[in-house]
């Protein structure tokens, strides 16, 4: 795309041809539904340029919520095939299960960036009374949202949030979880198990189906237990996430700002967020390695490969000085973006579980390209910042809006015209050249 404008103006032409008529799909061939972080995410890009449907995003996706605060993964769209995606509706369940909403979804979440959404898109317009009505509605569902996680989630007792599937993680199919998922010998995964990812993706851009086969069994056993989270025992996956409790603190502090401008106390979130600072620390900091990882609860190892979820703690404002430049550099180094013409490799280059094309064991993804990029503003490193604004620009100008990219060859991968790609790089615009 030979300017800014012309890829402006094709990045919001991805979002109206996959808007739904109260959501944005991610893409409609592959995920014809409404998922979480997606539409976080999307309606930071929407808040660029039509706040309303900004607002009328994120409303839409609560309407999805738990009465115990769960924002589910997946909401399902009721115009959509059942059949088209799998695990779809008829698999998780979820009119049986104990406070499910009325709408169908699925019962595992995805990181919560929604109060950094919120937030973003109540700045967009804060001076109308719409802006004003949206955060009133929503400031009690993000609540409620925070309260399930830190009171339901903290299955290692010590303050961090665990997830129960890779698929919760946002990095679904990373090495991280090589070493930490539990044998599937002896699964049947019954026969409504098809694979639909791969009627739209080459076989090796995917998950293996060994993993999948995983993945689909930790789904089973949740759903089976009436998607409990009362303990250790009925989980066979239980992890604590860098990537994920960077995210919590960071909405902690956002959900913060959000009661100020409502005239509510603000204070339980700030102390909320500071709680995650102390046990980021203290369970994720591998002094070792020199870098933050992932621990699996039941054995308490540490995750030992980088990925990029280990500079997303970059967030953490009350980081030790010497701790964050270490995290900088680890970014800047030749495992990430000092490796590649199209960082950032969600797997460290040199790792030996890279695959530069296999669905999160390698490629660059723009959401995540675009949580270093706010990480890094944060931590105070413009540079990098800067380096990974415009590489993601470089990525979408010459493999055009896919889902994930070959970060040595730039090429796209994986769904076309993919809704978050388009809308973060909005932001990328905007903040590169404000002016538009």
């Amino acid at each position: 795309m030979s300017s800014t404008a012309e890829l402006r103006a094709a990045a919001v032409e991805v979002l109206r041809e996959n808007w739904s008529g109260s959501a944005t799909l991610p893409s409609r061939r592959q995920y014809p539904h409404q998922w979480s972080w997606d539409s976080a995410f999307i309606s930071i890009g929407w808040a660029r340029v039509d706040v309303a449907r900004a607002r009328q995003e994120l409303s839409s996706l609560f309407l999805g919520q738990w009465s115990s605060g769960r924002v589910p993964q997946i909401v399902f769209n009721t115009d959509a095939d059942p059949e088209a995606y799998f695990p779809g509706p008829g698999f998780w369940r979820s009119a049986a299960a104990t406070g499910a909403p009325a709408a169908a979804t699925s019962g595992i979440v995805q990181p919560p960036i929604h109060s950094r959404a919120v937030l973003t898109t109540y700045l967009a317009d804060d001076s109308s009374p719409e802006a004003r009505r949206f955060l009133r509605a929503l400031y009690p569902q993000l609540r409620a949202w925070h309260n399930y996680l830190h009171e339901h989630r903290d299955l290692g007792g010590a303050g961090l949030v665990a997830i129960v599937h890779p698929w919760e993680s946002g990095l679904d199919n990373s090495p991280l979880w090589d070493t930490m998922l539990r044998d599937d010998h002896g699964f049947d995964a019954g026969p409504g198990f098809e694979r639909r990812d791969l009627l739209h993706v080459r076989a090796g851009h995917r998950p293996t189906d060994a993993d999948y086969l995983a993945y689909v069994k930790l789904a089973t056993q949740y759903r089976d237990s009436g998607y409990a989270d009362t303990g250790l025992a009925e989980h066979g996956f239980v992890v604590e996430d860098p990537l994920f409790n960077a995210l919590l603190l960071d909405a902690d502090l956002c959900l913060a700002r959000i009661a100020e401008q409502l005239e509510e106390d603000p204070a339980p979130h700030r102390r909320a967020a500071e709680g995650l600072h102390a046990a980021l620390m203290d369970r994720l900091w591998n002094a070792d390695r020199r870098q933050f990882a992932a621990r699996d609860v039941r054995t308490g190892k540490l995750s030992e490969v980088a990925t990029v979820g280990c500079l997303v703690p970059l967030l953490d404002p009350w980081l030790d000085p010497r701790i964050r430049q270490e995290v900088i550099e680890l970014a800047c180094s030749a495992d990430f973006l000092g490796g590649c013409d199209y960082p950032l490799p969600s797997t460290a280059l040199t790792a030996a579980e890279f695959d530069r094309q296999r669905y999160w064991r390698g490629p660059a993804w723009i959401n995540t390209n675009w949580l270093v990029w706010l990480a890094a503003r944060q931590a105070g490193a413009a540079e990098l910042a800067d380096r990974v604004a415009r590489s993601s620009v470089a990525l979408v100008s010459s493999g055009g809006f896919r889902e994930y990219f070959d970060p040595i060859s730039g090429e796209g991968l994986g769904a076309e015209s993919f809704s978050w790609s388009a809308a973060l790089t909005l932001d990328f615009l905007d903040q590169l050249d404000p002016a538009g």
